[in-house]
């Protein structure tokens, strides 16, 4: 229990760094992008973001993971620090002068020929974050997690400085006659801003990351960059099919519908996702602390015992955080503009999907400590076909409500397929009854929030208060999970 408590702790501090910013960035930055921009621009924004994600994926290839596995056991720590960050450099500026050279093709490949600025700032933007995974893994190997959760703050601030400056301030101040603001503006590019926005945080980061990364006097080793590669490869596969279950969503919206209203769908879309997202929130914190962790605990007798009191914890917080986001439907929904929130019929469903998600990341530790990564890979592209299968055959006839549901299958395949091959190569002795149960009951508080809600705002809220103290109640008789996150020593 002492692990599952520093475990717990952990997770908190990197929370500062993850789930605090994200956090921010949901709290305060789609409420502002919901109200400025337009359906369509907001769409323009969803559907770049979620090719970004696939790009950042290819561009760090698995080599945060495998730099703890090999800092770990493997080599000497500064060797395979050198050889990933050079490594990483290397293949980031080929991303980078690659796009340079084809700007225009790729802008039109991506239906974005009339604004190939954007495409720009999206390859500088992914470029420089991948070369700062390195970084950023070094600090969480080395128990550095206040600087790193601080780094992450600083990156989100200056996005969010730069966002309001280009695209509140300084339209306000040019309405009121001040010329000057031309200079450094420029009214037409909008939604540009967002990824100016995006790329001075960026930018400013990695100056800051720059005193760790010269702390260290880079070694490269090819032989050992040959064994980190085929380590990470399965990683990668399995990364990009992951985020393609993740974003595809959002790329198909707009192919399948089609013009303008494929776009606008794409925004009201996106902006209940976030929402929904806020579940990835705690999972992103979840697993910057527990893979290190796990990891730790591999070569351990109990192991595998602590690996399955984990999961059963990590499922009952997180489906406190799901009732949390669901029961109160009043507070979420001004994280929206008023235009946006038809699509808040998906909060329940994306949540839903995410704590499935969370679940196979538990799960997953049976083949990354067992190098037997490219599993990993083939299971999630289990989830690749399913999400393709349900966008393309129902997004057509229900719209975006498919997109969501295509994330509910997609990543109970991916657990059912884990759980199973898993008890060949590394059976973990899950609390599976315990876990389903858990699951029944939080989605029947959910259900019978909705039938029981009324006119009256303040009497919803006390009901579902009350709804949310049951689940509790029973987290605490049975598990005494109160009394183990509470408890000293």
């Amino acid at each position: 229990m002492n692990d599952i408590r520093k475990l717990a702790g952990q997770t908190v501090i990197y929370g500062f760094g993850t789930v605090v910013p994200r956090f921010l960035n949901y709290a305060l930055m789609t409420p502002f992008y919901t109200r400025i921009l337009g359906l369509e621009q907001y769409g323009v924004v969803t559907e770049l973001y979620a090719w970004m994600v696939l790009a950042l994926v290819i561009l760090t290839y698995g080599m945060e993971t495998t730099y703890f596995r090999f800092a770990g056991k493997k080599a000497p720590a500064g060797e395979v620090y050198g050889t990933a960050i050079i490594s990483l450099f290397t293949t980031s500026a080929l991303f980078l002068l690659a796009l340079s050279l084809f700007i225009m093709p790729v802008a039109g490949f991506l239906g974005y020929e009339e604004h190939p600025e954007y495409i720009r700032m999206f390859a500088w933007i992914v470029a420089i974050d991948a070369f700062s995974a390195i970084p950023f893994a070094w600090l969480r190997n080395n128990n550095k997690a206040m600087v790193f959760s601080a780094l992450k703050i600083i990156n989100v601030l200056v996005t969010m400085a730069v966002a309001f400056f280009f695209l509140w301030l300084a339209p306000a101040l040019a309405e009121k006659g001040n010329t000057w603001i031309y200079k450094i503006w420029n009214p037409g590019l909008q939604v540009g801003y967002v990824f100016v926005a995006n790329l001075t945080g960026s930018a400013i980061t990695l100056v800051c990351l720059l005193p760790f990364i010269l702390r260290i006097k880079p070694v490269f080793d090819r032989r050992l960059l040959a064994k980190m590669i085929a380590y990470s490869w399965p990683l990668l596969v399995g990364g990009l099919a992951g985020s393609l279950n993740e974003v595809l969503d959002k790329i198909l919206l707009r192919r399948l519908i089609g013009g303008a209203e494929g776009l606008a769908t794409v925004g009201i879309y996106g902006a209940g996702y976030k929402v929904g997202v806020l579940m990835s929130l705690f999972i992103q914190m979840y697993r910057f602390a527990a893979e290190p962790f796990f990891f730790e605990k591999a070569g351990s007798k109990d192991a595998k015992e602590t690996y399955a009191v984990t999961m059963k914890y990590f499922v009952i917080t997180a489906l406190i955080l799901f009732l949390g986001i669901n029961l109160y439907p009043e507070v979420v929904q001004v994280l929206i503009g008023e235009n946006f929130r038809e699509s808040l019929i998906v909060v329940p469903i994306i949540s839903m999907a995410y704590l499935l998600l969370g679940i196979f990341i538990n799960q997953s530790i049976w083949y990354k400590v067992d190098d037997k990564t490219i599993y990993g890979a083939w299971i999630t592209f289990v989830g690749v076909a399913v999400t393709v299968a349900v966008n393309v055959i129902f997004v057509p006839l229900f719209g975006y409500i498919a997109a969501a549901w295509a994330h509910v299958a997609c990543y109970l395949s991916m657990v059912i397929v884990s759980y199973f091959v898993g008890l060949k190569y590394y059976p973990i002795k899950f609390e599976t009854g315990k876990i389903f149960l858990y699951i029944v009951l939080a989605v029947a508080l959910l259900v019978v929030s909705m039938l029981l809600e009324g006119e009256n705002k303040i009497v919803n809220i006390a009901v579902d208060t009350l709804l949310l103290l049951i689940f509790f109640a029973v987290a605490e008789i049975k598990d005494k999970f109160f009394t183990l996150l509470f408890k000293r020593g």
